[in-house]
């Protein structure tokens, strides 16, 4: 782990190297580093090039960018343009040079590290797409803030394309591969797009940079992902979650929260990797508690916590002890159950809340009001959901649950129609819906991702199954993660799963010969895949007007 990981915490924050407890887990050590600064591991990739760019050639790129302006419009971001003009060598001048995230600017270099504040609420909901920072447009920014102002639109006209399989482009996979069954939990795009998140079993959070070639479809030269940061925590991590508002071109905004066993819950900067702040829950005996969810509010005002039967919470501005609780049962009526996942409105000021209970909650973003209790339908307890880009419909997906459930929010309590996949196992397995709400994604425990088109649902369904449009198999383990980008058509898919012994192996050698070799076979059949990957789910290549291109890569084979 690099020192920004560890040096960073404090106030009862549990050290990074600490062994496991419980469940059996890996020890809480991140694969060791090459000898150096921090800035050079954060900086660097295992072929010792900057990984922020290929900085000889990036003159050209913006070149070759600006002829594909009009056919693609994928660079057409305060975040992007921040990745493809950026020294590394250089720290920043002000808040409009971007800094990538796992940069520190420079050595020496004081960056402010509040949490929440006045410069934060200024930003754009969209992580500054729709608007430049601070609504005041800079000389040198007023280009690149005038074509971000519709990138988001113009990323919905380049479109996702699921007529046809995603092509892999690039991923990490050795970096797993230190730890013993170190398989993911999980991976989310930053609000900006300019870097996703993992989290694995060694409890180590890791952020990596997106490739700047995706940009040019410099595809063939795409080497495999390296993380920028790895931020560990002392012991399991239950949550994590990024800051809504977050924006490359502003370092205060660029920071994420994550919740372990035994630990308080820890906002971290995604330049440096350290701790910027605590909040810390206690129980009514007065002991330190971790949280089992969290999300922060759309306006990133404040962050929620959930809990046995209770929400608390925090405002982003201040750290510490200091809450509000919100039961979530009042004289043993409302949502029972440990609160395993959030999700807000984007219309309306409502959030709903799901629970091990198996059911989900609708609440009032003011009070915590209960607005309503939709009915128990999941086999097993709720571990993701998330609304519609309209407010108007919730999905909701359990663990060893076979099927997303769509509800109408107009009418609740109604089903409007189910999505099936396989869950065989307890790890949450999340899914995800494109800006549009059009398709939704999930994974499934044998790898195989599904593609559901939501606008081919009869407008009067009564619970009708509604059946994939694509189907690809992205890992050969259990594919726990899809996330897609917020505006070019990319995914992130996230691999991996515990793998439990085999009966008789603990019995000796001679108890699994006595069995024929069963037990001793079974183990190599089951395949292991921790990997983080990288898919490309639009047009294959840029194509001028009148004479297109054939496509600079393959299409992925699946069979």
């Amino acid at each position: 782990m690099s020192d920004s990981a560890g040096s960073g915490e404090s106030g009862g924050v549990t050290g990074a190297g600490q062994d496991a407890e419980a469940d059996n887990e890996p020890p809480h050590q991140a694969p060791p580093l090459p000898d150096g600064e921090r800035l050079e591991v954060a900086e660097t990739s295992d072929e010792g090039v900057p990984t922020s760019a290929k900085r000889p050639r990036i003159s050209e790129e913006e070149q070759e960018l600006e002829q594909l302006d009009k056919p693609v419009k994928m660079q057409e971001t305060p975040a992007q343009a921040g990745l493809l003009q950026k020294d590394p060598a250089s720290p920043a001048q002000n808040a409009g040079e971007p800094l990538q995230c796992g940069d520190n600017g420079g050595v020496g270099e004081e960056v402010p590290v509040s949490v929440g504040g006045e410069e934060e609420c200024r930003q754009n909901g969209d992580g500054g797409l729709d608007a430049p920072l601070g609504g005041e447009v800079k000389p040198e920014e007023e280009h690149d803030s005038i074509r971000s102002a519709d990138s988001p639109s113009e990323g919905q006209r380049l479109g996702l394309d699921f007529t046809q399989n995603p092509q892999m482009l690039t991923g990490s996979w050795t970096e797993y591969s230190n730890v013993p069954e170190n398989y993911l939990k999980g991976c989310k795009w930053a609000p900006d797009g300019s870097c996703i998140l993992t989290n694995s079993a060694d409890n180590v959070l890791r952020l990596y940079n997106l490739p700047p070639e995706i940009y040019s479809y410099n595809w063939d030269m795409l080497p495999e992902m390296s993380p920028v940061l790895r931020m560990a925590e002392g012991d399991t991590i239950y949550d994590y979650c990024w800051y809504p508002k977050m924006s490359s071109l502003d370092a205060d905004t660029c920071f994420l929260a994550s919740s372990s066993r035994d630990n308080p819950v820890h906002v971290w900067d995604a330049f440096y990797g350290e701790v910027r702040a605590s909040f810390r829950p206690y129980n009514h005996l007065d002991e330190l508690t971790a949280a089992h969810s969290l999300c922060f509010s759309p306006d990133g005002t404040q962050l929620y916590c959930g809990f046995d039967k209770t929400v608390r919470v925090f405002y982003t501005e201040r750290p510490g002890r200091d809450c509000e609780e919100r039961p979530t049962v009042v004289k043993k009526q409302g949502q029972s159950g440990i609160i395993s996942c959030f999700g807000f409105s984007p219309c309306q000021s409502v959030y709903a809340c799901g629970s091990y209970s198996r059911c989900a909650g609708l609440y009032s973003c003011q009070d915590g009001t209960l607005l309503a209790l939709l009915p128990t339908r999941h086999h097993g307890g709720l571990t993701h959901l998330l609304f519609s880009p309209d407010g108007n419909y919730l999905y909701t997906g359990g663990r060893k649950d076979p099927e997303i459930l769509c509800w109408d929010l107009r009418e609740p309590g109604k089903v409007v129609f189910s999505l099936k996949r396989n869950v065989a196992t307890n790890q949450r397995i999340y899914f995800d819906l494109d800006l549009s709400g059009r398709y939704l994604l999930s994974g499934n425990t044998e790898g195989v991702v599904s593609v559901w088109d939501t606008l081919t649902a009869p407008p009067d369904a009564n619970e009708e199954l509604l059946q994939p449009q694509l189907r690809f198999q992205a890992h050969w383990d259990c594919t726990n993660g899809v996330s897609i980008h917020p505006f070019m058509p990319l995914l992130a898919t996230s691999s991996g799963q515990r793998q439990f012994p085999w009966p008789g192996e603990s019995e000796g050698d001679s108890a699994s010969e006595d069995e024929g070799g069963e037990a001793v076979m079974s183990p190599p059949e089951v395949r292991q895949d921790n990997a983080l990957s990288l898919w490309w789910a639009g047009p294959l290549g840029p194509a001028p007007e009148g004479d297109p291109e054939p496509p600079l890569v393959q299409p992925a084979d699946t069979d």
